[in-house]
């Protein structure tokens, strides 16, 4: 019984706006038959006295008492549908015609109800059986073409308003659909990276352990805060700048203590940087890149440098390493190329900003190789779904997700 009653109740408050509709839709109604009655009695007592239009509050009345007969009318045609057009359109027609005919019984009950027909004998049943006379039957047809006009126009504003939300209901459930396909490919393209770092990073003390043990125990160190870092990343869309710089901080030195004598690093200081935010990871394959592919090739010295500068409503991230002298004349067999890394790099920024990001990467000037990122500031990030706030977040909780559509809002919406 409280299922059926939750039930009905919600189907109650689907029908609120239509009912709204109606009611509004019908006051306009009385009010134009009640402007145009008196209209049409006034020209009649200047031509001959007499008034041939029910006066204002019979109309009023009639238009009250048509009223529950409109909005079960229209609730039955709704019901109906339009679906197979044949049948459909028969009762659509059955049930317009039903609720036409009842304009003229209602002004005569209208009349009754308000004493203006007392005076005729036989009281309400001969009032009514009045109507079907024949001298009665051109207002009879005029009156139900009026309330055929009415219904009809009534039902049209209720049938689009339907179709509206529907629509709507549809665009709602096509932007989430949306929504979950890009927070999945977002974390299929994160959990490409972990194992790919992972493996570097392995690969990168195993060669230490034989050589240098005390260094292999000191990257280990660092690898499992590197991971702890990576693991709470791959959860959330959104690192702080500040994160991001300090997770390739980490990462460069891993590799420095590997190629002590080759790689030099320059990163820009912490406590220099903007509060903003950028998409989790998306430095990572960058600096690795820069690390793999710069020392790859030759044997000479190379320098990473990694840049974060606002600029205007934007944020530049640029990661800077020398080329092979090959390279650097021009092999473009030599050059770095686009690898997984930097596809990832890019497709992530199309799913996260669209066209409001660019990422380019090629060979720069002086014998480096330039991977360079260019984002809309996020000064903030909304709670996507309100699971958590960007205050814990700041914290060291995940980073809330977010969607294309979000970000690009929050892009617009959360500068300062």
């Amino acid at each position: 019984m409280r299922l059926a009653f939750d039930s009905l109740s919600e189907r109650l408050k689907d029908l609120r706006p239509q009912v709204a509709i109606l009611t509004g839709y019908w006051l306009y109604v009385a009010l134009s038959n009640i402007l145009y009655a008196a209209a049409m009695n006034a020209n009649f007592q200047q031509m001959s006295g007499e008034a041939h239009f029910a006066p204002w509050d019979v109309r009023l009345m009639q238009h009250a008492v048509l009223y529950p007969a409109l909005l079960v009318s229209v609730w039955a045609s709704l019901k109906i549908g339009w679906r197979p057009l044949l049948p459909t359109t028969l009762m659509q027609l059955v049930v317009a015609v039903s609720f036409a005919l009842l304009g003229a019984p209602a002004l005569s009950l209208a009349e009754t109800l308000l004493g203006y027909e007392d005076h005729k004998p036989g009281g309400i049943l001969a009032t009514w059986a009045s109507w079907f006379d024949a001298s009665n039957r051109p207002l009879w047809l005029a009156s139900a073409t009026s309330m055929l006009l009415a219904y009809g126009f009534g039902l049209a504003l209720v049938t689009g308003f339907s179709l509206y939300r529907r629509y709507a209901q549809a665009q709602i459930q096509v932007t989430q659909l949306e929504h979950e396909f890009n927070a999945a490919k977002l974390a299929s393209l994160r959990l490409q990276l972990s194992p790919h770092t992972l493996f570097n990073l392995l690969h990168a003390i195993h060669g230490q352990i034989a050589w240098e043990p005390k260094a292999a125990q000191a990257m280990i160190v660092k690898l499992g805060d590197l991971l702890r870092r990576l693991l709470r990343a791959s959860d959330r869309d959104f690192s702080t700048l500040a994160d991001e710089i300090r997770f390739a901080q980490l990462y460069l030195e891993l590799q420095q203590q590997r190629f002590a004598d080759r790689l030099s690093v320059e990163l820009p200081a912490r406590e220099a940087l903007p509060a903003l935010w950028v998409p989790s990871l998306i430095l990572q394959p960058l600096v690795e890149n820069a690390v793999v592919h710069g020392l790859a090739g030759h044997d000479g010295a190379v320098r990473v440098r990694v840049e974060a500068m606002p600029e205007g409503e934007t944020l530049v991230l640029t990661v800077v390493n020398t080329l092979a002298e090959t390279a650097a004349a021009g092999d473009e067999d030599a050059g770095q190329g686009e690898n997984i890394g930097l596809r990832n790099v890019r497709e992530r920024l199309a799913v996260q900003f669209g066209l409001q990001a660019r990422f380019s990467a090629g060979p720069g000037q002086d014998g480096t190789w330039c991977a360079q990122i260019v984002l809309p500031q996020l000064r903030d990030v909304a709670a996507a779904g309100g699971r958590r706030s960007v205050a814990g977040a700041m914290q060291g909780e995940a980073a809330p997700s977010s969607a294309a559509s979000t970000v690009a809002a929050q892009t617009n919406g959360a500068r300062r």
